[in-house]
């Protein structure tokens, strides 16, 4: 029998958009009642955090939708996974413009 209770879904398209450093905004897909969230960055081309990104107390999850992310260090091609473990930390940012799934499993 299917299920559908709690179920949510989002087109991030259609969510307001808040930007967090100039030229790179965020989407709110959802949030958990644990501080778990799911979001979309959009990265502008040249944009960057102007601030290290500092993943605590949990990990962070990132699938590259589109464009090419950098994360200070190496770039992630559409397609790419990413498993930034709690306590690792880096600077997003993108040459070409990327669009981002991220994932905070913990609050």
């Amino acid at each position: 029998m299917i299920n559908l209770e709690g179920v949510v879904s989002a087109n991030w398209r259609e969510l307001p958009a808040k930007e967090i450093f100039p030229g790179i905004r965020m989407r709110i897909l959802w949030q958990g009642a644990n501080g778990a969230k799911a979001k979309i960055l959009e990265i502008d081309p040249g944009a960057k955090f102007l601030s290290l990104d500092t993943h605590a107390p949990g990990p962070e999850e990132v699938f590259v939708v589109s464009g090419v992310f950098n994360d200070g260090v190496h770039d992630y091609p559409a397609g790419t996974f990413i498993h930034n473990p709690a306590g690792s930390a880096h600077v997003p940012q993108s040459k070409q413009g990327c669009v981002i799934f991220v994932f905070f499993p913990e609050g």
